[in-house]
Order: C-alpha cells, then structure tokens, then sequence
C-alpha cells in the first residue's frame, strides 16, 4: 500500500524546563523557558523541519500541559490526530539545570505520566501500516502497557514493508532494573533494521550487571556504562539489526554495516567543532538527520555527517525540539565547514 506518513515516531513527550541561569548550581536558579521534550517527540519535530511527513504517537493527559504540547506540534505540521488524551494520567516534565560545562543535572517528573499508558489499541488507531519508517525508543519499553503496544507497533511496520528505526534511548531511572533494559533491547532488536546509540547506551543494552553503570553527577541521561563496546556491537548486530550508528559526540559517527555473510563493514563520519551550550537534544535532531539520509538514498557516511551536523546545531541552542534546525540551515551549516 502507499505509505502516507514518512515518518511515524513513538513514544515519550513532555514539557522541558530549561534553567535561563546558566553556570550556576540548580538550586540557584531562578527561571526556566519552557519547551516541549522527550526524545520520540524531539525527533518528530526535527524530521518535520527537515521536509519529512511526520506523525506522531504518543499520549498527554487531559492538562493544560498537554495542550501546549499539541499547540506546538500543530503548528510545526507534525501529525497530531493519532495523540489520545490520557484522563487520569499526566503529561510528563523535565526540568534541566545548566551548570557547565559538561553538568546538565535533569529531574524527571513521570509519575503517572500519559505516555507510558500508549496501549496495543491505540497503535491499531494510529497509521503504523501507512508509515515508511517508525521510530521507537528505549524509554518506551521501559513500563506497560507502553512496552507491548511498542512491541506491536514494530512487528505491524514490519509486516507492512516498512523500517523499524530504535534509539536506545538509556534512562536508568525510568527502569526498576537496569538488567531489565538490556533484556528488553535484546529482545526488541530482533525487529529493529536500524540502531542509534552512544557507547555507554550499547554496552547497556547488552549489560549483564546492573554494576557496570555509574551515574554521572546524578545525570541521568549521561550515564557511564563499563563493557567491551566492540563485543557489545557484534552481539548487537548478530540479533538482527542491519546498520548501527554510534554517536560519538565530537568525534561523530562511526556507522557499523552488516554486510551479506556476516561481516561488519565500519564508516566513519568526522563532526563538527562547536562550542557546546547544552548536550540535551542534540541526539535525536543527529536521529532526525540520520533519518532523513536514509530516506533520500544517500551513502550511510553522507548520511552520518550529515546527521552529525544537524546534532552539532543543537548543542549550541538552548532547547530541543524549539531548536531542530530546517533543511536549509543545515546545509548552510556544512557549507560554512568546508561542505561534504
């Protein structure tokens, strides 16, 4: 069947609380500007501004927060009818501190938050046979009946011809048990094509000690995860995935290629020097852009840098998805770097 939609993403949402007082302890601050968040949600936007026809499936509770979600979501043109509204549950939060230069304390307010009530119903409402590819993440399987309806959502694409994009997406305080994420990335892999993730994420996802991840200044998303990541990559790999790119933060990307036979063919994609104000976000606009070169045909390593700049813009913004840069500034990004 024809596919409508290039992009469906899916999973988390909410409201980011980014502190306007920059380089100081977050007790300190005294304001925040509020933008909309959450990985899936981030990576729907960033896809959008760069020309795909994107929806989104993910859930808000009945609050004035939700409102604001779908307010901007609307007016970026991101597909926003498949969005059930949660009664009882609440659209999550995040707030983030910057204190600089690599401290970006965050505090997750997801308690009974509507996103993880997405359910196996609401994926047969949404358009998962009329999608190109999906996009899920690792939060999204973190509890139920969120886990199932992902699972769902992945071998229905499947079914229907299309790619199952997964950004690990390592939150340890979104999982009870942190040897429960790896298994459930193990077992989601085997319906995955493609995998985008850091070091630290893949030795997560293949860990089987809940001592090998040390939290970083009480950082949740910049977990230290201990392991042998080229071992970790070919377990990875040997699951089913087709291509994994491993974010590598200023030194790019290096994209891991299952060739016929078995053998792993690596690219690597060089980045883009920038001054960095904040690291949150800048992961899924590099998904954005990996997304979007995948979908024209291009060479994983045009791809991949150009996935890469699309990440190096957000770091210097302060906001995620307010801040996923357009086509057109991508491009004048690279031009000004010396191009391809």
């Amino acid at each position: 069947m024809a596919k409508r939609y290039d992009l469906l993403s899916m999973g988390r949402s909410g409201i980011d609380l980014y502190a306007n007082d920059i380089g100081v302890p977050f007790v300190e601050i005294q304001s925040f500007a509020a933008y909309v968040g959450g990985c899936p949600t981030n990576i729907a936007v960033g896809s959008r501004r760069l020309g795909l026809h994107t929806a989104l499936l993910t859930a808000v509770g009945p609050d004035r927060v939700g409102d604001f979600i779908l307010h901007f979501l609307a007016q970026e043109g991101v597909e926003t009818r498949f969005i059930p509204r949660k009664v009882g549950h609440r659209t999550s939060a995040v707030l983030l501190g910057i204190e600089g230069p690599d401290r970006f304390p965050l505090t997750y307010y997801r308690d009974n938050y509507a996103d993880n009530e997405l359910n196996i119903d609401d994926v047969q409402a949404a358009p998962v046979e009329a999608c190109r590819v999906l996009l899920i993440s690792g939060t999204g399987f973190s509890q139920e009946p969120s886990r199932s309806a992902t699972f769902y959502a992945a071998e229905a694409v499947r079914a229907a011809g299309g790619a199952v994009v997964l950004d690990l997406d390592f939150r340890p305080d979104q999982w009870p048990d942190l040897r429960a994420y790896a298994v459930t990335m193990r077992a989601a892999l085997r319906l995955v094509d493609i995998v985008l993730g850091t070091e630290d994420e893949i030795n997560a996802a293949m860990l089987s000690d809940a001592g090998q991840v040390k939290l970083k200044h009480s950082q949740v998303s910049d977990a230290r995860v201990a392991g042998d990541v080229e071992a970790s990559i070919v377990q990875m790999l040997a699951l089913g995935p087709q291509v994994l790119l491993q974010k590598r933060g200023a030194e790019g990307c290096r994209v891991h290629l299952v060739q016929p036979g078995g053998a792993i063919e690596r690219v690597d994609a060089a980045g883009f020097p920038v001054e960095v104000f904040t690291i949150l976000g800048a992961g899924d606009a590099f998904a954005a852009g990996a997304i979007y070169g995948y979908m024209q045909g291009w060479a994983w390593e045009r791809t991949a840098r150009f996935a890469n700049a699309c990440g190096a813009i957000v770091v210097t913004k302060h906001g995620c998805a307010n801040f996923m840069p357009t086509l057109a500034e991508v491009e004048e990004f690279i031009a000004g770097r010396g191009g391809w």
